[in-house]
C-alpha cells in the first residue's frame, strides 16, 4: 500500500481500519505496559553474542513471541507500506505533571510515574501513561532512516492493553528540554543497575511529540517478552536532542547496552496507517 496523497481512503474504510486495530488489541490480553522484563542479564543487543536479539526466544520459554510472533516491533515506516487514513484524526491525549521515580534498569533509563500522569484515547479505549524510557539509536526507522534516539511513552488501559507513543530525535546543538530537567538525576544513577531515585514532579508535557503527522500500526513490546497486541503511534516529525544528552543516557546504562535498539522486524502484510491533516489553504506545512 503506497503512501500517496491521491490515495485517500474513504472515511468508511478508515473506520474499518480503526475497528480492526481495536479488535486485535482487545484479543491479546498479555499486552501490558509493565510487562517489559527488568532483568537485562538475560537479553542483550550485541550482534553475535549468546543473548543477541535473534536469540531472545531461546533464552526463556515465555519469550517465544520474540521469534514466532508475526506482529513484532520495531519496523520501518515508509511510503511503500503505509496508507493515508485521515479519519484517524488528531491524537487525543493529555498529560499532567506528577511525582515520578527515575530507574536505571541496566538496559535503559526509565521514568516511572507514581501517580496519574494523564491519558491517551484510541478508538474509544483510554490508556493511562505509566512510564517512559529511551532507546539509542532509534528503533523505528522512517523511509529506511534511523535516527539518534527514540522516546517511548508507555500507556496501559484498565483491561491491561498497551499503547506506546514513539518520538524520534536527531543530534543537534539544541538540548531536549525534557531530558534537561532530568540530567542531574540521571547522573546520580549512572552505572548503578536497578537503582531508583525520586525525580520529584516530572512534567510529561515536555516530552510530547510535536507536529500532527503520525503512523499507526499493531505491534509488540520491543524488549522481551515481545508481547504482541500493542497499539503503536510513531510521530513523523523529528525533535532535536543535544549530543551530550544522548551520551549521558548511554553512559548511564550497563556496558553492552549503550546501543539498545532492537533490529527491524518483518512487517508481514500488516496494515500501517498514516494520519496527516489537510493543510490550510495556501499552506502545505503540517508536520
Amino acid at each position: 500500500m503506497g503512501l500517496l496523497d491521491r490515495r485517500h481512503l474513504h472515511p468508511a474504510a478508515g473506520a474499518l481500519v480503526a475497528a480492526a486495530l481495536l479488535l486485535l488489541s482487545a484479543r491479546v490480553p498479555g499486552a501490558m505496559a509493565q510487562e517489559e522484563t527488568d532483568d537485562e542479564s538475560k537479553f542483550g543487543y550485541v550482534p553475535g553474542s549468546p543473548n543477541a536479539p535473534d536469540r531472545w526466544a531461546e533464552l526463556n520459554a515465555s519469550w517465544a513471541s520474540c521469534s514466532a510472533g508475526r506482529m513484532q516491533s520495531p519496523i520501518d515506516l515508509s511510503r511503500d507500506n503505509a496508507t493515508l487514513v485521515r479519519s484517524l484524526g488528531f491524537l487525543n491525549y493529555s498529560y499532567r505533571p506528577t511525582e515520578a521515580t527515575l530507574v536505571n534498569r541496566g538496559h535503559d533509563i526509565q521514568v516511572r510515574f507514581n501517580r496519574s500522569a494523564g491519558r491517551l484515547a484510541i478508538n474509544g479505549t483510554v490508556y493511562y501513561l505509566k512510564q517512559l524510557h529511551w532507546h539509542t539509536p532509534s528503533e523505528h526507522t522512517i523511509d529506511g532512516r534511523r535516527y539518534d534516539m527514540e522516546l517511548h511513552l508507555v500507556h496501559e488501559s484498565a483491561e491491561n492493553k498497551a499503547a506506546v507513543i514513539g518520538v524520534l530525535y536527531e543530534n543537534s546543538s539544541v538540548p531536549d528540554p525534557f531530558l534537561k530537567t532530568l540530567e542531574r538525576n540521571i547522573e546520580r544513577i549512572r552505572d548503578t543497575h536497578e537503582r531508583e531515585v525520586p525525580a520529584g514532579v516530572v512534567d510529561p508535557n515536555l516530552a510530547r511529540a510535536t507536529g500532527s503527522v503520525y503512523y499507526r500500526y499493531m505491534g509488540s513490546l520491543t524488549t522481551p517478552p515481545c508481547t504482541e497486541g500493542v497499539v503503536w503511534t510513531v510521530f513523523k516529525k523529528v525533535r532535536p536532542v543535544a549530543k551530550y544528552q544522548v551520551k549521558l543516557l548511554r553512559d548511564a546504562v550497563d556496558d553492552g547496552y549503550e546501543k539498545n535498539a532492537r533490529p527491524l522486524q518483518d512487517v508481514n502484510d500488516r496494515d500501517i496507517s498514516i494520519f496527516r491533516p489537510k493543510p490550510y489553504k495556501g499552506i502545505k506545512r503540517y508536520y
